[in-house]
């Protein structure tokens, strides 16, 4: 990536009809750079259908994310819970491939109340066989993205991501910047919090870290347990202001999807106020 990408969670809600195709075109009359395709319930394009969604995003010149399904649980005590979540990733991951998506983003696990350490292995070799099948089947040019967890139960602070990135060659954190809002209970909130998360993004992966960047942004609810659930960025008290000065100040690139109900309007909001700021 050579600049900073904003765009929507699945289709703009302004868009008519409501399809996948018709969504890249909205995104592009609205004036934003990626659409990220939502897997989360189901694999909802066909292998046949691949194909003509990646043409229409070269066409429209948007680039296009996805965030792989909800139930997967790589850290299950259950082995054939994880042999299901190991396969919904490579079902996913071929689909996506094949309609010319850039980067895809999971909630990889759930700690279980086992040792983190236990959890970071059970999760790398897990990821180990997901890896070796993705490339007999040529898939080497996706990224796989474990998502920050928003739920203190869910593997993945950012020491974690880091951690896991340097294990895979295709793998690069997804960083949501509302869910590590609710994770520490609203204590990352100002410019210097911020700007730690992307240090340690850099620390531990250099440069590359911050020039290729899959990150979510949205309002966000929390309670004891962190996450509760999503809402407008203005109906919040995340600093998005002083979030938006770290991206500037580290020069971030990649990508940064919305996430907040009113998607294209805050997408539109976050971008707007990232292009002030220059």
């Amino acid at each position: 990536m050579n600049k900073l990408l904003f765009g929507t969670s699945g289709i703009p809600l302004s868009t008519n009809p409501r399809n996948t195709i018709e969504g890249i075109k909205q995104v592009k009359k609205l004036g934003l750079d990626n659409m990220e395709i939502e897997f989360v319930r189901n694999v909802n394009i066909s292998l046949e259908k691949a194909p003509e969604v990646r043409k229409i995003k070269t066409e429209q010149e948007i680039n296009l994310t996805c965030h792989g399904q909800y139930w997967v649980n790589l850290n299950s005590q259950d082995k054939a819970i994880v042999e299901a979540s190991k396969k919904r990733i490579i079902d996913a991951c071929t689909i996506a491939d094949a309609a010319g998506v850039w980067s895809i983003c999971y909630h990889m696990a759930y700690y279980m109340k086992l040792e983190k350490e236990v959890v970071f292995l059970n999760i790398k070799n897990a990821l180990k066989d997901v890896f070796k099948e993705l490339r007999d089947r040529s898939i080497n040019k996706l990224w796989l993205r474990p998502e920050t967890g928003g739920k203190i139960n869910q593997f993945g602070d950012v020491d974690e991501l880091v951690k896991l990135s340097q294990e895979f060659e295709q793998v690069q954190p997804c960083i949501d910047f509302a869910h590590h809002f609710a994770r520490t209970q609203g204590k990352c909130n100002t410019h210097n919090d911020w700007s730690k998360i992307l240090e340690t993004i850099e620390k531990g992966l250099g440069k590359e870290g911050l020039n290729n960047m899959h990150c979510h942004m949205e309002g966000i609810e929390y309670g004891t347990s962190g996450e509760k659930s999503h809402v407008n960025l203005k109906e919040c008290k995340i600093n998005y202001q002083e979030l938006i000065k770290a991206w500037r100040d580290f020069k971030i690139k990649g990508v940064i999807t919305c996430e907040s109900p009113n998607i294209e309007e805050d997408a539109l909001l976050l971008k707007n106020t990232y292009k002030s700021q220059f």
